[in-house]
Parts: C-alpha cells; structure tokens; sequence
C-alpha cells in the first residue's frame, strides 16, 4: 500500500507529464510544512523544477527554516489556473500538489549549482551578473531541495469536457 492516497476523482487527474509542464511552467506556490507546536505553516515561494526536484531559497533562519529542520516531509501545491464561474457555482482550475522529503543543500557544490538553476531561470543569460551576485549574496542564502516522491494533477470537470469536444 502506498502511503499517499489515491485520488477520488481519477477522470480530473492530469498525467504526470501535464503536471510536470505545470511545474516546469510555473515561478511561484505553497510550500507546507510541519511548523511551530506540529501547526501546519503554509508559506507562498518562489521555486525552481529541475531534474526531477523542486528547488527554493531562503534566509539563513526562520520559521521555515526550523520547519524543515524539525520535519522532513513536506508538501508544494501550484495553482496554474484559477478561472471562477460565478453563473456555474464553480471554478475552471488546474493545479499540482507534489509531496515529498524537503532538505537544506549542505554540499557547496550543490548549493551553488542550484543557485545557477535559480538565476537563470528568473535572470536569464545575465552570467557575468549572477557570479557577482552570487559572490556576494551566496554565503547569506540557503538552497533548499525537495524530492518528490508523489505528485498529483487535477483540472476541473468542466475543462476535460472543453478538451473532449
């Protein structure tokens, strides 16, 4: 038995490649985790899919940072599309939630390999540019990593009959 659950409403679910492109598409989601006295803290973040990961950054310290200290497992939901349809009592959406082990890059290889991802994914072909920021602003930043061990897609109803006709 998997530890994650199935979805309920399997003809909504996107194939994993769809929620990849939603990933891949994507600059910002939710990441939750376990927080303060086991309370669920929820934070919107700027992010980074490569090679099969999601990737943030973040301050040295606070609350998400003794989140992911304390708990590894984590969860990151992105909202590509968000279309209310008042006259329907409904919304045309597609999102992805990713579930996962979340980790502080400790190698300095991997940290600046990451921070690299992350500049030219926000700033692309400025390289001169992004060594000198990440000569002065590497040491103050941590790269995080999260390993995706289940990922899940979901549009609505009414989008999947829009596809079918």
């Amino acid at each position: 038995m998997s530890e994650f659950r199935e979805m309920r409403r399997k003809r909504q679910q996107l194939s994993e490649e769809e929620s990849i492109a939603i990933l891949q598409k994507a600059t910002a989601g939710t990441l939750a985790l376990l927080g303060d006295n086991d309370y669920p803290y929820a934070v919107p973040i700027s992010y980074v899919y490569a090679n099969g990961r999601l990737y943030f950054h973040s301050a040295l310290s606070g609350h998400k940072v003794d989140a992911i200290r304390k708990c590894d497992k984590a969860s990151f939901c992105v909202i590509e599309q968000d279309e209310v349809h008042p006259e329907k009592y409904t919304t045309f959406f597609r999102s992805v939630i990713a579930f996962g082990r979340i980790h502080i890059i400790e190698d300095e290889a991997e940290k600046l390999a990451t921070a690299w991802i992350f500049g030219n994914r926000y700033n692309p072909n400025q390289e001169e540019a992004l060594q000198k920021e990440l000569e002065n602003g590497l040491s103050r930043m941590l790269m995080i990593r999260l390993d995706i061990e289940h990922l899940t897609g979901k549009e609505a109803i009414e989008l999947i009959r829009m596809h079918q006709k």
